[in-house]
């Protein structure tokens, strides 16, 4: 698999940043980034921690495939105690960032603490930062992006940041990535606030390697690519109009969750569909 084999933890509090080792034994028993940083999450916080406190660590995780040439093999998940539902939160997220953690040579970032003041970390291969962002704090998720990347002067650098609402203290906040992409369940996003950190950059040159029998695994994605590019949904339906035309396709099968779940399929689900969606409207 494509491991790196080291994770960064940064205490927002101490203001320190460390590398350590990936606990193997976990990677293998707990196969992919949900599983992995939940295992670390459950040994590592108290399951009676107040979400939105220092103690609830953050685990921005990606997995055993990510920045591979894998179909989704870009995403990263990020893990925490859920300020929405007080249960695990899991909430995954495509574009490039996940890839760019990994390119950078690292399998989880872990946010302890919070900062006294808003900060941003900033990720650059084997320079890992924590920067001051008392500029980006009440900035949207757009504003802040542009700032970073007039910062950082470099066009191919990942951001992924929060916005207003989740400073604000919004329980179902987003973490917005390269700026259209959200890993936007169960308010990681107002997590994030609470530690004062704004954003996370990244630019990693180095690659995925580790790789146990590359040429098998690129004949296996292949293979696997083919089957996905000839079926309709995710060969046609998702390029063309993107994760909302399965709302037609998942209404219609009964698996829609309508009014506080007490039902199964929405009556107007046709005119939020990724079809309807993709009509010009009225100004």
């Amino acid at each position: 698999m494509a491991w790196t084999k080291q994770i960064v933890r940064v205490n927002l509090t101490e203001g320190t940043v460390t590398k350590e080792p990936l606990n193997m034994e976990w990677a293998q028993e707990y196969l992919g980034q949900r599983g992995l940083a939940t295992k670390y999450f459950t040994e590592e916080v108290s399951p009676d921690v107040d979400p939105l406190s220092p103690e609830n660590t953050m685990f921005f995780a990606t997995g055993p495939l990510t920045g591979t040439m894998a179909s989704t093999g870009a995403r990263y998940s990020v893990i925490c105690k859920s300020p929405l539902t007080g249960a695990i939160a899991c909430s995954n997220s495509g574009g490039y960032f996940g890839a760019e953690v990994k390119s950078a040579g690292y399998d989880m970032v872990v946010f302890e603490g919070k900062s006294p003041t808003p900060v941003y970390l900033s990720i650059e291969n084997d320079n890992v930062e924590i920067m001051p962002a008392d500029d980006l704090w009440g900035k949207s998720v757009w504003e802040a992006d542009e700032m970073l990347h007039k910062k950082h002067q470099d066009p191919a650098l990942r951001v992924a940041a929060i916005g207003r609402s989740a400073e604000n203290g919004c329980l179902y906040a987003a973490i917005v990535n390269d700026l259209h992409r959200a890993a936007g369940r169960s308010g990681v996003g107002t997590v994030m606030a609470s530690k004062n950190l704004k954003a996370v950059v990244v630019r990693g040159t180095k690659g995925v390697g580790n790789l146990f029998d590359a040429k098998r695994f690129m004949n296996s994605v292949a293979e696997e690519k083919k089957v996905l590019a000839e079926n309709a949904v995710t060969g046609t339906g998702l390029p063309a109009l993107g994760t909302q035309v399965l709302m037609n396709v998942i209404n219609e099968v009964g698996a829609l969750p309508t009014k506080n779940m007490s039902e199964v399929q929405f009556e107007g689900a046709s005119k939020i569909s990724g079809e309807a969606m993709l009509e010009p409207r009225e100004s």
